[in-house]
């Protein structure tokens, strides 16, 4: 029995080992993809819009519109591809006074045959359309406004600022220069939740939207 004995409690002690499950360390997920540039601040590499008379590339920027004479429509540069969660950041810069605007469009479709597109648009321009989003040729109405008293306090007009559209779902939040401007939801179910990303020269006196440093993350 005692030579048995130790026989006995290795075959046990084997057989538990064998169906002993083996714990393995997972690599951690990425919850979002990285950051990466949507212009490369030389050609228009994936992007669609008026290149020949409405759009240049000027100091490593898109430059929407001129200083010498009106802009006869409202124009867009959109991205080739569309985008549903994300957040967007972008340098911009509106010259022309106080009748210039522009914007910056996200989950928008482009119109065919036509110069206008239709979605959401962070809005840019005096008097008080900074930081708000518009519903650009489909509501065609401010679906929430910023508090300018606010945004004038970070607001560096005729100079860079910039911008940042975060994406989620239904909840939309705009900033400028680190200032939140909106927090919006949707509540109309059809509204969809994806789209091309967009840059505006606005129709009117002569103005210039610039961008810049254009980068997205998009999100789950």
């Amino acid at each position: 029995m005692k030579t048995l004995l130790p026989l006995i409690c290795f075959a046990i002690l084997t057989q538990s080992c064998e169906h002993r499950p083996v714990v393995r360390k997972e690599s951690p997920v990425t919850s979002a993809s990285k950051t990466k540039r949507l212009f490369d601040g030389k050609t228009f590499n994936g992007w669609v819009g008026d290149t020949n008379k409405t759009f240049r590339i000027e100091q490593g920027a898109i430059v929407g519109g001129g200083m010498n004479s009106r802009i006869p429509r409202n124009e867009f540069l959109c991205t080739d591809r569309d985008y549903t969660n994300f957040v967007l950041r972008l340098k911009f810069k509106l010259l022309g006074g106080p009748a210039a605007n522009a914007g910056v469009q996200f989950r928008t479709k482009r119109i065919p045959n036509n110069n206008e597109v239709s979605g959401y648009q962070a809005d840019m321009g005096d008097p008080a359309w900074w930081g708000c989003i518009y519903d650009e040729s489909r509501r065609n109405k401010v679906l929430a406004k910023s508090n300018i008293e606010e945004v004038n306090k970070v607001l560096k007009r005729d100079d860079w600022n910039e911008y940042m559209i975060r994406c989620e779902g239904k909840h939309i939040v705009l900033a400028i220069n680190g200032q939140q401007t909106v927090d919006y939801t949707e509540q109309e179910p059809n509204i969809e939740d994806y789209g091309v990303i967009a840059v505006q020269i606005h129709a009117g006196p002569p103005s210039e939207a610039w961008y810049k440093d254009i980068t997205i993350q998009e999100l789950p």
